[in-house]
């Protein structure tokens, strides 16, 4: 965990009374909702569909156990007792009341939770790997890169007026967790040959309207020139980056019409000019970042304990153990992952109790610590194998120990036309009957890993670019119809999905997502060969020959 210090505190709370003379002046009508729109935004404000929408920072997904408290205060008292985890490691509120957001905002503040840049055309939360700094290979803590950045753009100038929002993501892992290469800057954190620390810096991806994946511009920045070379691009963005239209204004269309080639010779240019500026970073400043993170004091451990060995015989316990626990790179430890997406319930939402139960879980079996990850998922970082049987008996009692990570349940989902002002379709009731589909576990486990991403509508909340299957939810003569795409992946080998045919009906997405599942089953070569690899060997036309055949 990271200790925030005076600074931050006092910032955090000056935000909450700042915003709370906002808030007034907005309920007397001294401000009309336009003038009030670009101040609510910049803390986290949305109007929706049917109130205001709040959503909190979680910095590069790491939560304490009394915050994951605070957040499910939040949820009790000011909303209607849930909370729904996003796409970008932030926790939403749907049903809150205006007059009482500096009271949330406040009961954050008390232990350093805030909303700052979570809206707006502003650099939003800074997110990383969920499993960072346990991650067995790392490179190092990406959070400590994650925190640095954190702290200089927050309320940066320059980073705060943007012709759109902006996002950046870090991985410090050969697999990426994190989902780089569909962010405005994607950073992956590498030695060069001397041994040194640094990045490289991915540029212009997204999702959205017009989806791209992100371009190497430069194969090694040192870490100590990160923060001047991430203010070099931006103040590019910042010249040429256009206002006019919102649709043409993310970097990601600025990289692709001037071309990777001639915008990083103009990155380059304007680095030169402040790269050996007080923009380079100390190695003291580095090394008070690293300081302020405190890592368990981990026993020696054995890597097989008996409580482990004889949980084995239990196969729903072995069920959960195999697609939930994941190596840990201290012996004797593992990683949880918690699931958020139990059959016929809306994806990442977590309800207060749930929320506080799972605080006193990770007090129990995890050191106080909390990680929220970009699928929509939690996850407790440093459990004990003795305490897995444990665990697993108290997560089954909360509804939490649904055994589909990474399995065809496993669903992203925005919240969609049921919350979304911008939404054209509706997201949850698909998630929802595609886990009642899919609901054997012994099915699920044949199909294996596959991924179902689900967006409302373009902005790709859902990421459903990057889904090995992407459903789209778009408005056509006054009715809902779905886009199916294949082929699509977030990771280290991200590309983007494949059309596959025409839109269907709302009741038509489950027949068609069990057809495309059911042509997989029959074309793979060979039970291991997993969803995204049978796509990329045969291409879209042998699933939708299956799909239109009868349509």
């Amino acid at each position: 965990m990271y200790a925030y210090d005076e600074i931050d505190r006092t910032l955090v709370n000056e935000r909450v009374s700042e915003f709370r003379d906002q808030v007034k002046r907005r309920l007397s009508g001294e401000l009309t909702e336009d003038e009030f729109k670009i101040l609510r935004l910049q803390n986290g404000v949305y109007l929706q569909l049917h109130a205001y929408m709040f959503r909190v920072a979680i910095p590069y997904g790491t939560l304490a156990s009394n915050q994951l408290r605070a957040l499910a205060h939040v949820a009790r008292k000011y909303d209607r007792g849930f909370g729904h985890f996003t796409t970008r490691q932030n926790i939403q509120f749907n049903w809150i009341k205006l007059a009482e957001l500096p009271d949330a905002l406040e009961d954050l503040a008390k232990v350093g939770i805030h909303a700052m840049q979570t809206s707006g055309n502003n650099m939003r939360n800074v997110t990383s790997d969920q499993w960072a700094g346990v991650a067995p290979g790392e490179i190092e803590d990406p959070r400590i890169w994650s925190e640095l950045i954190r702290q200089h753009t927050t309320l940066h100038p320059e980073f705060s007026f943007l012709p759109r929002k902006f996002k950046i993501a870090i991985t410090a892992s050969d697999h990426d967790r994190a989902a780089i290469k569909i962010h405005d800057i994607g950073l992956k954190l590498i030695k060069n040959e001397k041994g040194e620390t640094g990045f490289e810096v991915l540029v212009g991806g997204g999702l959205g309207r017009t989806p791209f994946i992100g371009k190497t511009i430069k194969h090694f920045v040192h870490g100590r020139d990160i923060l001047s070379y991430i203010e070099a691009i931006l103040r590019v963005y910042n010249q040429y980056g256009r206002r006019d239209n919102i649709y043409k204004a993310r970097i990601k269309i600025l990289v692709h019409e001037l071309g990777i080639e001639k915008f990083s010779r103009e990155v380059e240019e304007e680095w030169q000019h402040i790269r050996n500026s007080s923009l380079q970073i100390d190695d003291e400043v580095i090394e008070d970042i690293r300081s302020r993170f405190t890592y368990p004091a981990y026993e020696k451990l054995p890597h097989m304990p008996d409580e482990l060995r004889q949980a084995a015989a239990d196969t729903d316990f072995e069920a959960w153990r195999k697609n939930s626990v994941a190596p840990h790179k201290v012996q004797g430890y593992s990683i949880v992952t918690i699931s958020l997406k139990p059959i016929g319930k809306p994806p990442g939402d977590a309800t207060a109790d749930q929320m506080d139960a799972l605080a006193d879980l990770a007090d129990e079996y995890s050191f106080g610590e909390i990680r929220v990850g970009h699928e929509q998922n939690l996850a407790l970082p440093h459990v004990a194998k003795r305490d897995l049987p444990a665990l697993w008996k108290a997560l089954d009692k909360l509804g939490l120990a649904t055994p589909n990570v990474n399995l065809i349940t496993d669903i992203i989902a925005c919240p969609g036309l049921d919350y979304c002002s911008l939404a054209n379709a509706r997201s949850i009731p698909i998630a929802q009957e595609l886990t009642r589909r899919f609901a054997n576990h012994e099915l699920a486990n044949l199909i294996g890993r596959l991924h179902i991403n689900i967006s409302g509508c373009i902005n790709a909340c859902g990421h459903h670019h990057v889904g090995h299957i992407g459903i789209l939810g778009v408005e056509k003569n006054g009715e809902e119809v779905y886009q199916i795409t294949i082929g699509g992946r977030a990771d280290e080998g991200a590309a983007l999905g494949n059309l596959i045919g025409p839109g269907v009906k709302f009741d038509e997405v489950a027949d068609v997502i069990e057809d495309v599942v059911e042509a997989y089953l029959a074309l793979r070569e060979r039970p291991d060969e997993l969803f995204i690899d049978t796509v990329k060997r045969l291409g879209v036309e042998p699933f939708k020959e299956r799909v239109y055949a009868t349509r």
